[in-house]
């Protein structure tokens, strides 16, 4: 997800969207363990969603 569609996100929908992140990164990684698989970024892609969603929550409330 990119950074701009983030920042239309209310904040309700930001944690939404961090505990959803964090849950399908959890599940990628047992999953992988067993298995090959085919898009090994994912999981990079995964923490960098976290990330933003994280870092402009924080930077909202420390505006507000």
């Amino acid at each position: 997800m990119k950074a701009k569609d983030i920042k239309t996100k209310n904040d309700s929908d930001l944690v939404k969207l961090i505990t959803d992140e964090r849950e399908s990164l959890r599940t990628f990684r047992f999953s992988e363990a067993g298995s090959r698989t085919k898009n090994v970024k994912a999981a990079r892609e995964m923490k960098k969603t976290v990330a933003r969603a994280m870092t402009e929550l924080a930077s909202r409330r420390k505006n507000a």
